[in-house]
């Protein structure tokens, strides 16, 4: 994803164990989170009612699924597959892809976590409460009970899921918008891709054999399609002046991140297009001329770096290009010198402004319901046609809990760091605490 809709848990190193760490240090570190819990009013723990309701919600789970097929789009003979970091424990996006004639047939199914989280329950109270999953190294704090992230939200191979669907039509010349559809729909996945086994599969289209129970499912081809279209959208973007901060990123990342962006984009053009409705839609601010000046001089400033002449008009597109070209050892500096200028994104429930940083003209998030309050907003939006009264308010609840979730998790690696312990290895690896 980018920057602004990256997938906040990094998967584990593999051939790695966990960091080792005595009970002593254990201790510093459960106090540490508490004091952050306190000083950002992060709920740790669910009230029992919460619970409760979360764990009647994910009983006869088959049988409500049957109850909904006839009122949903059926697409369960759709071949269709989950890509997730390997440690990942929920599955809440899944895709499918076609090549016609003269189009792409790209769908993007969410889980519907509306069906179960709705205004009328206690978790979407907890929810607004919480406003987003706060990832600490080694240590979540969950938007919903983990429960329905890990059955009902969880679009597991081969068992039936009830999804939200977005399925777009997409231009072959320009990959604009032919149509754009959002329904309600069944899905059963196929597969579940760690992001090493998409890249194997891209390399080597054999091995879906041993990845599928249906061998006649043409996972390889399709993961293949899937690829050739995210890359084209992905260099579409960088052309229209999207600024992409990592250039490295690799196939299996490229064809999720592409992805999710063309379907939230595509939820919200629909949104305040094809409805003319307000919704919490994801607006970031450009950075000064002043700014943009200050960062691309000390980007320019740095060693064995230098701004291709005909790109300084664009300020995004220089940064692009000086990324491409830059030696690996100051790339780190040149995303530095490009995020401190950057203003915060923030939710408002009129997306006058775009987003700067993506150039996009109207934006805002539906990939993410379990783990983000604009997307379950956003969701029950798209399902009912109806805004909620206090949608200002909720905007503004989203964009402060963001901002707190995002110091929290500064100052906790920053305490890893002055108790001898690597931010990075305790987030990719674990912690394992071992007796003295």
């Amino acid at each position: 994803m980018t920057t602004d809709d990256a997938q906040a848990a990094a998967g584990t190193v593999e051939g790695q164990g966990p960091v080792e760490i005595d009970e002593d240090v254990a201790r510093h570190l459960a106090n540490k989170r508490e004091e952050l819990f306190e000083k950002f009013e992060i709920r740790d723990e669910f009230p029992p009612a919460v619970m409760e309701e979360a764990e009647e919600r994910t009983t006869d789970v088959q049988q409500e699924i049957a109850e909904e097929i006839d009122e949903r789009e059926d697409l369960r003979e759709m071949t269709t597959w989950t890509t997730d970091p390997i440690d990942a424990q929920d599955f809440d996006d899944a895709i499918s892809v076609e090549e016609r004639e003269d189009e792409y047939v790209l769908w993007v199914h969410i889980a519907d976590v509306t069906h179960y989280v709705n205004p009328d329950t206690a978790m979407w109270d907890e929810a607004v409460e919480r406003a987003n999953t706060v990832y600490l190294p080694d240590y979540t704090i969950h938007m919903l009970p983990p429960m329905l992230a890990e059955t009902v939200c969880s679009l597991v191979p081969n068992e039936d899921r009830l999804a939200h669907t977005v399925e777009m039509h997409l231009d072959k010349e320009d990959l604009g918008y032919e149509t754009i559809d959002i329904y309600k729909s069944v899905i059963r996945s196929d597969a579940r891709l760690t992001y090493s086994e998409a890249e194997t599969l891209l390399d080597e289209p054999e091995s879906a054999a041993d990845l599928l129970e249906d061998q006649s499912v043409d996972l390889a081809e399709k993961t293949d399609l899937v690829w050739h279209l995210a890359d084209a959208m992905h260099e579409q973007r960088k052309e229209e002046g999207s600024l992409v901060l990592n250039p490295s990123r690799d196939r299996a990342h490229t064809i999720i991140e592409e992805c999710m962006l063309k379907a939230n984009k595509a939820v919200t053009h629909e949104l305040m297009w094809g409805r003319g409705v307000e919704a919490m839609y994801r607006v970031h601010p450009q950075p000064s001329p002043e700014e943009w000046d200050e960062a691309l001089v000390e980007i320019q400033e740095l060693d064995g770096v230098s701004i291709p002449g005909s790109s300084w008009d664009d300020p995004r597109m220089a940064v692009n290009a000086t990324l491409e070209q830059a030696p690996k050892r100051q790339l780190d500096q040149i995303q530095w010198a490009v995020m401190k200028v950057m203003p915060r994104a923030k939710y408002m429930n009129d997306p006058f402004g775009g987003h700067h940083a993506l150039n996009f003209e109207i934006y805002g998030h539906f990939t993410s319901p379990i783990r983000r309050l604009s997307d379950l907003i956003n969701h029950w939006i798209v399902y009912t046609n109806d805004v909620p009264e206090d949608l200002v308010a909720l905007c503004d609840r989203a964009s402060d809990k963001q901002k707190d979730a995002e110091q929290c998790e500064r100052e906790y690696k920053q305490f890893l760091e002055e108790v001898g312990l690597d931010p990075a290895a305790v987030n990719n690896r674990g912690i394992e605490v071992v007796e003295e």
